[in-house]
């Protein structure tokens, strides 16, 4: 019989490795799926690793992309990893996404079309207070209540999606727009407008706001007491309160940043790529980010690469559905399979197998 043995300590080996062996996994698994789809499995994980950075006609434009595509997700998973190290599970990162970009953008198109230098500021401590606000409902109920915050966090993305698409439809909505859905465009607006740092490159000030974020977060956890707090708190929750570190101040503090950070990313991705809020605004980089922290280790170094990898599934993913016809649904599943083989993978970081008879007393 298989049977799980608990180790006396974590496996350094299985920790370091499990992201390795995750992405191979992935690699073997989406093969396989994209050969069941009648596609070449090869050619397919070709165009999504390989053809993004070194294709002499695609390389120009995804390099830059790259770190636009990792922005939000290396932001958001940063805010993560605080809750995740505390034992606190903030699920709803997408939702705190949409609210931050909405107060963000809400801001800005209150003073339109004014050009004033201090708007787009404006907006990032709107989406900032958004996103952190949103985030506060779970973590009072979980104070308060005793409430989950996995659910409740969860729960809140859909409430964040119905006031979404209530903001594109009616309040927020281009009145010029002839009718149709989505707010005035924010990048093309000097008053609203995410600024290239690059020209022609697309990296604008949420690229920034991504490493400035994983330095942060860094040197929090390598130098600082809080660091060591959070750390505490999610490895030894009793000795955390005999030291004196406040549970219901912890909630408020990781799901609070958590928040801001998503918020931040949001108003970033409206006022840059996505240019205006639509109904399909959100895509689903709240959820992705989790596994961007997961991949990662937690460790905001390790994100950093983690953010990288999964905006190069993105870029690499819309180029296998542009060249080759893989169908949308197939990248998202592709995709989710490393979240899968990485959790998989991550009980061998704490347990061992055991193959064989069990002995009988």
């Amino acid at each position: 019989m298989i049977r799980l043995e608990k180790r006396p300590t974590p496996s350094r080996f299985w920790s370091l490795s499990t992201p390795l062996i995750a992405v191979i996994l992935t690699m073997i698994a989406g093969g396989l799926m994209f050969a069941a789809l009648g596609q070449d499995p090869l050619e397919v994980i070709r165009v999504i690793f390989w053809d993004p950075l070194f294709h002499e006609r695609f390389a120009a434009f995804s390099r830059p992309q790259l770190l636009v595509k990792a922005g939000p997700l290396i932001l958001i998973a940063i805010g993560l990893s605080l809750g995740f190290r505390a034992g606190i599970w903030n699920i709803g990162a997408e939702g705190q996404y949409i609210i931050g970009a909405l107060c963000g953008a809400a801001f800005g198109l209150a003073f339109w079309p004014s050009e004033h230098p201090l708007i787009f500021p404006g907006m990032i401590v709107a989406a900032l207070a958004g996103g952190m606000l949103w985030a506060m409902i779970p973590a009072i109920l979980k104070i308060k209540a005793n409430t989950n915050e996995i659910l409740v966090s969860l729960l809140l993305v859909y409430v964040a999606e119905a006031i979404l698409a209530s903001a594109a439809t009616n309040w927020l909505r281009n009145p010029d727009g002839q009718g149709f859905p989505g707010s005035r465009n924010l990048a093309r607006h000097a008053g609203t407008n995410n600024p290239e740092i690059w020209d022609g490159t697309g990296i604008h000030l949420g690229v920034v706001a991504a490493l400035i974020a994983v330095i942060a977060a860094y040197v929090l956890f390598q130098k600082h007491l809080l660091g060591y707090q959070i750390k505490l708190a999610g490895q030894a929750p009793r000795a955390a309160r005999f030291s004196g570190v406040s549970p219901a101040r912890m909630v408020l503090l990781c799901l609070g940043v958590s928040g801001a950070l998503a918020g931040v990313a949001g108003v970033f991705e409206a006022t840059g790529p996505a240019a205006q809020i639509t109904i399909d605004f959100n895509v689903g980089y709240g959820f992705t980010a989790i596994i961007v922290a997961f991949l990662g280790r937690l460790h905001p170094i390790g994100i950093l690469f983690a953010g990288l990898l999964m905006a190069l599934t993105y870029i690499g993913g819309e180029l296998a559905q542009l060249l080759l016809q893989v169908p949308a649904p197939a990248i998202q599943a592709f995709q989710g399979m490393l979240l899968f083989f990485l959790l998989a993978l991550d009980v061998l970081s704490n347990y061992r197998l055991r193959i064989g008879r069990e002995r009988v007393a």
